[in-house]
């Protein structure tokens, strides 16, 4: 069984309480799907330093604005070997192959932002779906595989609720990235792909249109899961902090067997639970 925590997009929110409570969980690894800190290094540095096997993706906010690249360049140096755009990362232990996606993305089919393009170069979609197809192609067959992006890929619905879904002008629309569908496609046609984990598309919807829909599972079994609560702190009724991870657990198997939003107390209490799938026959 392998235990894994996500953290949706930062947005700067990530403090001692959540170093703590990280201790008290104790997840075999840490994903981070990006939008970190808009360009401040320490909070890429403070992910360094915990003491758990982490893989990390930057956003678009990541730039910070900045079309020279070099903002986005200074958080890639931060995060070091965690972050694994276009590239596989074997956390070892637990034994989990993570592949990232294109950094830096905004979803909307494919399109590379001028920091994107000085700092990585220019591309087109078939020649990212390769980069990320082959990272992956290329991991260990017996780890379970895991792609980690910012935003997540198309084909998951064109309502402003689905997981990629636009939700802040009409019509609603397919948001994901076309690039990241077709190395999907590929990876899933020589191997089990079980976990794709996104962020990018907030929780909760503009506009007071309720909550997004923040899983998918396709006919191949893999599972999508959008992880963008934001804000990712709050206060309980009395005033105590609770801090917001998403929760992944892997069956023996290597598929996906748990999956849930979850709120927890700095202590480490489980303070809510939305259970998203649950099909495992042993939990820890």
């Amino acid at each position: 069984m392998l235990r894994l925590a996500i953290a949706g997009d930062l947005h700067g929110q990530w403090d001692h309480h959540d170093d703590a409570l990280l201790e008290q969980l104790a997840p075999d690894a840490l994903l981070v799907v990006g939008d970190l800190a808009d360009g401040d290094v320490r909070l890429p540095r403070r992910l360094r330093a915990l003491q758990l096997p982490v893989a990390c993706i930057l956003g678009n906010h990541d730039a910070a604005k900045d079309r020279s690249g070099s903002t986005i360049a200074r958080m890639e140096q931060a995060l070091g070997s965690l972050h694994c755009a276009w590239n596989l990362r074997l956390l070892d232990p637990p034994g989990l192959a993570v592949v990232g996606a294109r950094p830096g993305s905004a979803g909307g089919g494919f399109h590379l932002s001028d920091a994107v393009k000085a700092h990585w170069g220019e591309m087109s979609v078939f020649e990212s779906a390769e980069r990320i197809s082959a990272a992956a192609l290329g991991a260990p067959r017996d780890r379970p595989l895991v792609l980690l992006a910012h935003s997540g890929p198309s084909g998951l619905g064109s309502g402003a609720a689905d997981p990629c879904g636009r939700d802040w002008k009409r019509p609603a629309r397919d948001w994901g990235d076309q690039d990241l569908q077709e190395a999907i496609l590929r990876i899933q046609r020589q191997r089990p792909l079980p976990l794709v984990v996104f962020g990018h598309m907030h929780h909760r919807l503009r506009q007071g249109q309720g909550q997004r829909r923040t899983i998918h599972r396709d006919r191949q079994g893999t599972v999508y899961l959008n992880a963008a609560c934001v804000p990712r702190h709050r206060l309980d009724p009395q005033g105590s902090p609770l801090r917001h991870f998403s929760w992944v657990e892997l069956g023996d198997d290597g598929a996906v067997c748990l999956v849930a939003q979850r709120w927890y107390g700095v202590r480490g209490e489980l303070v809510e639970d939305q259970m998203l799938l649950e099909q495992c026959q042993l939990r820890r």
